[in-house]
């Protein structure tokens, strides 16, 4: 009998949840962008240089973009890389992976891609000196196991950096909750022509593990240390977790 998990608030099959959530990104790809600077007021950017900038990734480096979507962090690897080293743009969903890879190209920079499920990674184990998730392991239907596969692919001493949505501080909870509920699917419905998918990403950020939870998650993948760091009063939390 098929085990069930969550899609936003909704109760699913596990066999299920895979292909509605390819639904959901297949639909928002091409407005991705867009949606995420409306949605975020433009932090998302903020966010993400925050993980770029605290990564200790330097020159020579490979590192691992899961879930990279439209390639914004794998765009700032390449830079810290450079030509001496080797990034990897990965996603599942190919409406995703293909919008990121012709947006890069455009832009000159050209990378290895790869459709790629975080839950069974097509890379050796000890390869990776970083691996990155933003915004993508909420999606994910076994967490657990996506994780020991990042941890797999890390060399010893590498580290993984998990940037995503969180539990915000209590005092911001009702307007954090209107704005969620009321004005993501507004904002969905005009600018994407799709409500639904955006009230689904509202409610998996609300399915997703807090802050201490996830960190015991990532230390029972294997990790050995793990710290976090607040942003924007909990909306967004970076977790960063070393391999031992």
């Amino acid at each position: 009998m098929d085990k069930t998990t969550h899609f936003g608030f909704k109760t699913v099959g596990e066999s299920e949840k895979a292909g509605k959530v390819a639904e959901v990104f297949h639909s928002v790809a091409n407005k991705y962008d867009v949606m995420n600077d409306l949605m975020s007021g433009g932090l998302h950017r903020v966010w993400k240089h925050f993980t770029l900038t605290t990564s200790g990734v330097k020159a020579g480096d490979k590192v691992l973009d899961i879930a990279g979507g439209t390639g914004d962090l794998a765009r700032g690897w390449a830079k810290r890389v450079g030509k001496s080293g080797e990034v990897w743009l990965t996603d599942i969903n190919s409406s995703m992976l293909t919008v990121g890879r012709d947006r890069l190209l455009d832009e000159g920079v050209i990378l290895p891609v790869s459709l790629a499920d975080a839950e069974k990674l097509p890379f050796p184990d000890n390869y990776f000196d970083a691996v990155s998730v933003a915004f993508g392991l909420r999606n994910m239907t076994h967490k657990d196991a996506a994780l020991k596969e990042m941890n797999r692919v890390l060399k010893p001493g590498g580290k993984l950096m998990v940037l995503e949505f969180s539990k915000v501080w209590k005092p911001l909870s009702p307007f954090y909750d209107f704005y969620s509920f009321k004005a993501l699917p507004v904002m969905g419905k005009l600018v994407a022509g799709d409500p639904e998918s955006y009230q689904y990403l509202a409610e998996s950020i609300r399915m997703h593990p807090d802050q201490e939870t996830l960190k015991a998650m990532m230390k029972e993948a294997g990790f050995g240390k793990v710290d976090y760091h607040n942003m924007t009063g909990g909306v967004v939390a970076l977790h960063k977790g070393y391999k031992v």
